[in-house]
């Protein structure tokens, strides 16, 4: 987006951007830019907390006022108020039996794990009457299934016409991740998005099957596998973590 912000302003149409990693944007030098603290994919702050994304949507708005530049990079002085763990939190029990490390063992809990979260996750849509789980389009037990068995090597054909079986595969583990975070929050303590990612990355057989379904990818000849596998399904940090 900073570099689109160039085009848009030779058309004569103001800009600011909404930076989340500040070396990328300090190397593109949009015209005018936010730097904000929060976590990747929430560039306005912790969700339904109107007020503090309304404070970040005005200190962008605010940098149009500004005279100087070409380039303007300001940081937003305060953090995600999630970012707090909240004590009263306590994850969903996952694991009814320990894995022990082989795919099949990981592909296996993963099925159960689905099955074990399915009375949390009817929770939270009783309370949000929402849901970002559907990419797949596919039942969570048939979406399970379907990341299990390319855990287990088997690499299965797409069950959805014009999709390829690897966009199939991000589809479906990015529904896991929407299932497994929403069954999580379900309830009226507030985690935050850390203590969430280390229950999920760290906790459960869906973390440890996308781990494996990267380091799959990062070993595969296939460069689109590899490219799939090895750069969009573990989030930079967690890999950072892992190092």
């Amino acid at each position: 987006m900073s570099a689109l912000a160039h085009y848009l302003e030779d058309e004569g149409i103001p800009t600011v951007a909404i930076s989340l990693i500040r070396p990328q944007t300090e190397n593109t030098e949009p015209p005018r830019a936010l730097w904000v603290p929060f976590e990747l994919g929430r560039p306005f702050g912790p969700p339904s907390n109107s007020a503090f994304q309304k404070r970040v949507i005005l200190a962008a708005l605010q940098l149009l006022e500004r005279k100087s530049g070409p380039v303007i990079i300001e940081d937003f002085p305060d953090d995600d108020p999630r970012e707090q763990p909240d004590p009263a939190w306590h994850p969903p029990q996952v694991r009814a039996a320990a894995a022990d490390g082989s795919a099949e063992a990981i592909a296996a809990q993963l099925e159960r794990e689905i099955q074990l979260l399915r009375g949390a996750h009817d929770r939270w849509l009783a309370q949000h009457g929402r849901t970002t789980v559907g990419l797949s389009e596919l039942s969570m037990v048939d979406c399970g299934r379907y990341v299990a068995d390319w855990v287990r090597g088997i690499a299965p054909s797409s069950l959805r016409d014009g999709f390829s079986p690897i966009l199939m595969l991000r589809f479906a583990v990015d529904d896991l991740k929407a299932y497994y975070l929403e069954a999580s929050a379900a309830g009226a303590a507030k985690p935050s998005s850390r203590q969430l990612g280390d229950w999920f990355w760290n906790g459960t057989a869906a973390g440890a099957a996308i781990i494996a379904l990267r380091a799959m990818g990062l070993s595969s000849e296939d460069e689109r596998l590899k490219t799939v596998l090895g750069n969009f399904m573990v989030p930079g940090v967690r890999v950072a973590m892992m190092s």
